[in-house]
């Protein structure tokens, strides 16, 4: 599933050389302007200087034809000094530069990317692996960053040595530069016909290496899994399989270079050997010409270097062009939710002004008093509902608790109230307002939310629970971790609060990745709060704790809780029950125990379950 998602992806970029992809790449060069203006100014340098070596070679020559041991000896040791300095300095500048550009560039597209990773929705990670985005941020960040930087350079230098050499030339000898120049011909002709099969086969490796970073990826966060079930070996022969993949791609992209570089190195060669005869030819009828043979010689051989390099960028252009459609992809894709430019006009309106909380179209709500679902239908693919007409109606300080069997529907309602996904039927309103007439952050920002599988940063314990509020101060963080019954485990710590809890909290227990996400959600001071599954990992004692401290704080507001354990959510103001899709059963624990209907079915197959437990752990 993971490689097909990157191979449908990939596929939609075919074709020749996008001009407009790689305009949209040099935006980047925006901010650095001033300093891509100096690289252009010293590439410019570059070329003139070794247009002019030449011609010191071609008097220095004709100087001691004509003067022997009276030739002008230190005018041409300076001349050819002080160029060779100058040409040194250039080149330092020209290295340090492009570097500059370089490294500012990928800095800024990397920061573009990460800030459109943030911003789009939940749907975009549910078609693309950890190791297909991470491709994009790093190795093919850094074959662009490279060659805008240095393909400035080249084509710069490349160009203007090009027309500065030609010129010269023919005023120099012009029959002897019209031989030079009617390789070019060929040499553009050769350029195309290889673009056709250059370019499918670098975007062939970039997505085999696409594929093989996911895998890397994968293995990586999966490790406890395959060594669980035994799959080194399988897992082994699947990333052989990739990698020979890789390899017979790879093998295939350098056997088209291989041709195409010997091909422009043999046209040079032609056009050297005709120069070399002809103008020795001439050279033969007149000794006074040897230095302009010199000069000529030097003048194709340094013709025929920017023409390598012009063909090699060509060629590296047509690789990164994979990268450059990736990452040009990756910025332009537009968030599946969004605030709408009516909203977005709305708060433009109000920034000046300080609205009241419940017609605030951005930022917190000093109380949220009610949430209305009205019939309210999803479906992730078009035809297959997950959610039928659903209907319901929550005041503040209620705790709406659904129940029902997996895939049912539960954790769709709620991702729906948090807006990771917008109803494809029906709405939802917040205080009697459609809440896509309010910005995401208003929402989101008077969210709390704990799920079944905490996610921690690497770093302390007080950095991931004030991840929650970042002015918070200590003794706010520690309240909070007092509330969910987290303080006295984390004392037990050397470091205390400044403990390191490793790569997403490799260090702590399940449960105690837990408390520490209840206290960061609480520290949040949500007003809808949401639990999803999000005691199943604590012990019964530590939940009932738990559950002790958030009534206190949840007072007064909006709760929704997915619950496994039916015995936590008894004192729920209503409990739904959410079976394909649908409500099947809605009301208080004791109206629906009275029912005896499907919860009563649930609670008491549970109960039953909970009590062997119970038992057999005694006699163990």
């Amino acid at each position: 599933m993971t490689t097909q998602a990157v191979r449908l992806e990939e596929e939609e970029y075919v074709g020749q050389l996008k001009w407009s992809v790689w305009m949209k790449v040099f935006s980047f060069t925006g901010p650095h302007k001033r300093y891509m203006a100096m690289l252009a100014a010293v590439a410019l340098i570059v070329a003139g200087i070794d247009a002019v070596f030449p011609l010191i070679y071609c008097g220095i020559v004709n100087d001691a034809v004509r003067n022997g041991a009276e030739m002008q000896l230190w005018f041409w040791v300076l001349a050819y000094g002080g160029l060779a300095l100058l040409a040194g300095v250039c080149f330092w500048s020209m290295i340090r530069l492009a570097g500059r550009v370089s490294t500012g560039v990928a800095h800024d597209i990397r920061r573009a990317g990460f800030r459109r990773l943030q911003e789009l929705s939940f749907s975009y990670y549910d078609r693309r692996p950890v190791g297909w985005l991470m491709a994009r941020m790093t190795s093919d960040c850094d074959r662009l960053s490279r060659i805008i930087a240095w393909g400035t350079v080249d084509l710069v230098w490349g160009g203007c040595t090009l027309i500065g050499v030609a010129v010269v030339m023919l005023v120099l000898n012009r029959q002897l530069a019209l031989y030079v120049l009617a390789v070019l011909p060929p040499m553009i002709l050769l350029s195309f016909i290889f673009q056709k099969h250059l370019l499918p086969a670098s975007r062939r490796v970039r997505r085999i290496n696409s594929n093989i970073t996911a895998s890397y990826s994968e293995s990586i966060m999966g490790v406890r899994t395959t060594k669980t079930l035994v799959r080194e070996e399988e897992n082994l022969r699947e990333f052989t399989d990739l990698t020979g993949e890789m390899f017979g791609a790879s093998v295939h992209n350098a056997i088209l270079s291989s041709m195409y570089f010997p091909m422009i190195l043999s046209l040079g060669s032609i056009a050297g050997g005709l120069v070399l005869w002809l103008g020795g030819v001439e050279v033969v009828a007149d000794s006074n010409k040897i230095g302009m043979l010199i000069a000529f010689i030097s003048y194709t051989g340094l013709f025929m270097f920017p023409i390598h390099e012009l063909a090699r960028l060509f060629a590296e252009a047509q690789a990164v062009q994979a990268a450059a459609e990736r990452i040009t992809g990756l910025l332009e894709t537009e968030p599946e939710i969004a605030d709408s430019p009516e909203v977005l006009a709305e708060i433009e309106k109000q920034s000046a002004t300080a609205p009241q909380a419940e017609t605030a179209i951005d930022g917190l709500a000093e109380r949220i008093d009610s949430i209305e679902f009205r019939n309210v239908g999803f479906a992730y693919k078009e035809g297959k509902d997950v959610l039928m007409d659903f209907n319901l109606s929550v005041s503040s300080g209620q705790t709406i608790a659904l129940v029902g069997p997996t895939g049912g529907g539960k954790t769709t309602i709620v991702s729906l109230l948090c807006r990771f996904y917008e109803p494809t039927a029906g709405e939802i309103l917040i205080d009697g307002v459609e809440y896509r007439r309010r910005s995401l952050h208003w929402l989101q920002s008077n969210l709390g939310i704990v799920l079944q599988t905490p996610h921690l940063f690497s770093g302390t314990i007080r950095e991931n629970i004030r991840y929650g509020n970042l002015r918070a101060d200590d003794g706010q963080i520690e309240w909070a971790a007092k509330i969910v019954n987290a303080h006295e485990f984390i004392m037990e710590f050397d470091d205390g609060y400044d403990t390191q809890i490793g790569e997403g909290g490799t260090k702590l227990s399940t449960g105690q990745k837990q408390l520490v996400s209840f206290a960061r959600a609480i520290l949040s001071d949500p007003q809808i709060f949401v639990m999803d599954e999000a005691t199943s990992s604590v012990d019964t004692e530590t939940e009932q704790l738990i559950q002790q401290g958030l009534a206190k704080v949840l007072a007064g507001r909006i709760s929704f809780v997915i619950a496994h354990r039916l015995s936590t959510i008894r004192s729920a103001d209503r409990i739904l029950v959410i079976e394909d899709g649908l409500v099947v059963e809605a009301g208080t624990h004791a109206e629906l125990i009275h029912l005896a209907g499907r919860y009563y079915e649930l609670y008491t197959n549970q109960f039953a379950e909970d009590r062997r437990s119970e038992i057999l752990k005694s006699q163990s």
